[in-house]
């Protein structure tokens, strides 16, 4: 009898442990296949209709993964404000040479610009409290994506 109970006892728990891992596979099965290169604890994924979009956690830059013929490509998504900042002062830059260039030839500057005017310091007319509200305002903004992303992710595991 008690070698019988052992046997009984043995064979629910290997069911337990069938059940279990079934259970598992159904839920993996149901989640979306990640990149084969998917660092989980560098990186956080969401599922888009051609394929992920990956958040490096570390550094915030967001890329866009697709699978190709050649295997998962995953391309960088434009950050537009430093792309728009990266040319305004590149502008700013051609704007000063253009001027420096006039001036040396002793050509007039156009539409009355003096020559004091001509290459402003890059950070003039801003303050330190003005950097530190626009750096903090970008992280704000950062923050409640991250946590609408987070969110939406959630309400997406909850469907499935």
């Amino acid at each position: 009898m008690i070698r019988s109970s052992l046997e009984k006892a043995a064979v629910v728990a290997a069911g337990a442990v069938a059940a279990g891992m079934l259970a598992g596979t159904a839920v993996l099965a149901q989640a979306p296949p990640l990149p084969p290169d998917a660092d989980t604890s560098r990186f956080g994924y969401h599922r888009t209709a051609d394929g992920f979009a990956r958040l490096d956690l570390r550094t915030g830059q967001v890329s866009l993964c697709t699978l190709r013929a050649s295997g998962w490509a995953c391309q960088a998504a434009p950050d537009d404000r430093s792309a728009f900042e990266a040319e305004i002062s590149r502008l700013q830059a051609e704007n000063v040479a253009l001027k420096k260039a006039l001036l040396e030839r002793g050509l007039p500057l156009p539409g009355g610009v003096s020559p004091q005017a001509a290459a402003p310091p890059p950070d003039a007319g801003r303050s330190a409290d003005a950097d530190l509200d626009r750096a903090l305002s970008f992280v704000e903004r950062a923050w409640r994506r991250l946590i609408e992303m987070m969110n939406n992710l959630q309400r997406d595991l909850g469907k499935t």
